[in-house]
């Protein structure tokens, strides 16, 4: 998807033009992947723009960093707070985040001592990541032949940069065979997660989603879709799913910042129940877009409103 610039950036703790934040061609991470970063919302509230469960990305953030040996050079209220400041400067109501965190310039070879930790804040205008037509008429996905990462390969547990070279070979394959997205298993042969999303499927009124010990990412709107199905009284289990399960799933939804929350409707060539947005599906996401609006008192405190 194509980038809306902006007009600010924040970068090592200054707002810099859009145009101008730059790095030299040996930064460290550029060379070897060793970075972390995040995936963030903003969304337009009647009380003003509000950032989705903020606080929680950027202590994942720091949580990502800590398990690669990297410290970051901010704390979390600092990098909050630089959030709320780029999102102001750039007078915009709803918007993506991107917090990076990398090695710079100033040593080459593997190991990054001697290197800076750079932070970056960019925000812009971004849809929906599987299109605004996803939301409702849901995607087409396949198994991909690539399979997750290992946690004794890398940490899956972390949003590396490097992990997602990984899932831009499953989502180019995906593409190439005609389909949307796709989904990874891991090396046990169950479902991990798809490219930059988690998985959720329902069969028989039972809600799963596989656990983070299969590989998939501890995401922020998974977790708050778990929270969501439980007030909901809708059954809930986090358990290993495999393809062939999966195939017979009466509904089955993709979850992530970038996502949102995305139905699917077909793997694999194989309908998804009724071909269409399920009911339980329809309802969680309905819910959700409803607390990320700032709709539902009873999650107000998911939101960290700019203005305050």
């Amino acid at each position: 998807m194509a980038l809306t610039p902006t007009k600010l950036i924040w970068m090592d703790g200054k707002l810099i033009p859009w145009k101008k934040a730059n790095v030299h061609v040996l930064t460290h991470t550029l060379h070897y992947g060793l970075g972390v970063f995040e995936g963030i919302r903003c969304y337009k509230t009647a009380k003003g723009p509000a950032v989705f469960r903020l606080g929680d990305h950027i202590r994942r953030l720091e949580s990502s960093a800590k398990l690669v040996g990297m410290k970051l050079p901010y704390s979390v209220d600092k990098l909050v707070r630089a959030t709320k400041e780029t999102i102001k400067a750039n007078r915009i109501e709803e918007c993506y985040i991107r917090p990076i965190a990398f090695y710079g310039y100033g040593v080459m070879g593997l190991n990054p001592k001697g290197a800076p930790v750079n932070v970056a804040i960019a925000v812009w205008p971004w849809g929906t990541y599987l299109g605004e037509e996803s939301l409702k008429r849901g995607v087409r996905v396949k198994i991909s032949p690539w399979l997750r990462i290992d946690p004794r390969i890398l940490p899956p547990q972390a949003k590396l940069v490097a992990n997602y070279a990984n899932s831009i070979l499953a989502k180019v394959d995906a593409l190439k065979s005609g389909f949307d997205e796709a989904i990874l298993l891991n090396t046990e042969g169950f479902i991990a997660e798809g490219p930059g999303e988690n998985v959720f499927m329902v069969r028989n009124g039972l809600l799963t989603t596989p656990p983070l010990s299969a590989g998939a990412l501890g995401g922020i709107t998974r977790d708050s879709i778990i929270k969501i199905a439980r007030d909901q009284i809708i059954k809930f289990e986090e358990q290993n799913i495999s393809r062939e399960q999966f195939y017979g799933a009466d509904e089955a939804f993709f979850t992530g910042t970038a996502a949102e929350v995305t139905p699917i409707r077909e793997v694999d060539g194989r309908t998804i129940g009724d071909g269409k947005r399920g009911p339980i599906t329809e309802r969680l996401q309905r819910i959700f877009f409803d607390v990320v609006r700032g709709e539902v008192p009873k999650y107000e405190a998911w939101l960290d409103h700019v203005g305050e």
